[in-house]
């Protein structure tokens, strides 16, 4: 994962979404009017995108599945985004998961889940497949078919890490940086020599015990990873990362892929897709141009598009 390294005097970290939002600045004086954006926004995209809470809006999509319904403009955004993240991976990344994660035991809060249960999971069963939601963008209708369920975990969280630093650079003029659970999305003047993001397998850690440390100045640098969100069924080892065509979780073949990208839902599109193609996944990202470093189940380290090799 990835997290920024920053003066604490130009940073604020509140949790959020699950994980740990921070939120850094070139100017300090910017950081109020920052924090009240990042606040604003994560609020926003939790009660629009959440499927734990079920006074959330795509909660209440899923209540209403089987006819056309109008939702709000920042689900409609994150809806459009999902879908197009799958149609540029070929369904590689899929919003209709929701099952398909529910079925592995996702199915509350990453903090409430046990993460040992004894009951196994439930048989897998192929995703229904993201062009079966319709989304009409003028009148922000939506129809979900029956049946089907949403997960946009791999895109909304990235989706308002590019919002949040858009915004903030916009209202403050003051270069930014904002990591939501380590994917990162920077805007504004960058600092001299850009902003220092640690990576590492988890992005709490990275910041004291770095595996290697790279500087960007535009754009996102997102990671996605199988030992962070991980669990056990009747003994079996799972992690939140889904394989759509199967259902299943994703084969353990790369236990950490960072991607750096145009943007932040660019570049965790790219690392949640890597993680799902396995072995096939450097020469996917090179076709594409997207630099990125593969850490193998065993530790071997894969780079390709000009990442940096080293630390």
């Amino acid at each position: 994962m990835t997290t920024p390294v920053a003066r604490p005097a130009d940073r604020v970290v509140v949790p959020a979404l699950g994980t740990t939002a921070l939120l850094a600045v070139t100017d300090p004086a910017a950081l109020p009017t920052a924090e009240v954006v990042l606040r604003s926004e994560l609020a926003a995209i939790d009660a629009a995108c959440s499927r734990f809470r079920p006074d959330s809006e795509i909660s209440r999509l899923h209540e209403q599945a089987g006819r056309a319904v109008p939702v709000g403009p920042l689900l409609a955004e994150a809806l459009a985004v999902a879908l197009q993240a799958a149609e540029r991976t070929g369904g590689l990344v899929d919003p209709t998961v929701g099952a398909a994660v529910r079925g592995l035991g996702y199915d509350r809060t990453f903090a409430e889940l046990d993460l040992d249960e004894p009951t196994p999971a439930a048989p897998a069963v192929p995703a229904p497949g993201w062009w079966r939601v319709s989304l009409e963008p003028v009148t922000r209708t939506v129809l979900l078919p029956r049946g089907v369920e949403l997960d946009l975990g791999a895109t909304a969280k990235a989706l308002a890490a590019d919002r949040i630093a858009a915004s903030v650079a916009f209202a403050t003029g003051s270069g930014v940086l904002v990591s939501l659970g380590g994917d990162a999305a920077v805007a504004g003047p960058a600092p001299h020599g850009g902003w220092p993001l640690a990576v590492g397998d988890d992005h709490e850690r990275a910041l004291t015990s770095p595996d290697a440390v790279v500087t960007i100045a535009a754009g996102g640098l997102a990671s996605s990873g199988t030992t962070r969100r991980a669990w056990r069924r009747a003994g079996r080892d799972l992690h939140h990362i889904v394989d759509p065509r199967t259902g299943d979780v994703a084969p353990p073949h790369w236990r950490t892929v960072t991607v750096a990208a145009a943007d932040c839902v660019d570049a965790n599109t790219a690392s949640t897709a890597a993680i799902v193609l396995g072995p096939d996944a450097p020469g996917w990202l090179a076709e594409r141009e997207l630099p990125a470093r593969l850490v193998a189940a065993d530790g071997a380290v894969t780079t390709v598009a000009g990442f940096p090799e080293g630390r």
